[in-house]
């Protein structure tokens, strides 16, 4: 599978966590929306779309199973934040 297209939207919040929100497209024929992209102490990383369980706690509803494929879908992300950024 490749991913053949990623359409980031910035936050437009000051000072909060959260900096945008992306959608990753692969093989030009499955979406995943809702990755948000977050403000940790190392820089921005990525969180895979999730819900709440009736217990509290947030479950993914749609994540890679590999280090490698997730390696691959936040490089591509983070790529696609960097240059909207930018273009702001």
């Amino acid at each position: 599978m490749k991913i053949t297209d990623v359409r980031v939207r910035i936050a437009k919040t000051e000072g909060g966590k959260l900096k945008g929100v992306a959608t990753v497209i692969f093989d030009s024929c499955f979406a995943v929306h809702d990755i948000k992209i977050i403000e940790g102490t190392n820089g921005p990383f990525i969180a895979m779309p999730s819900r709440k369980t009736p217990e509290g706690e947030f479950k993914d509803i749609a994540h890679p199973i590999n280090p490698e494929t997730r390696a691959l879908i936040s490089s591509a992300i983070l790529e696609a934040y960097e240059k909207a950024l930018k273009e702001e």
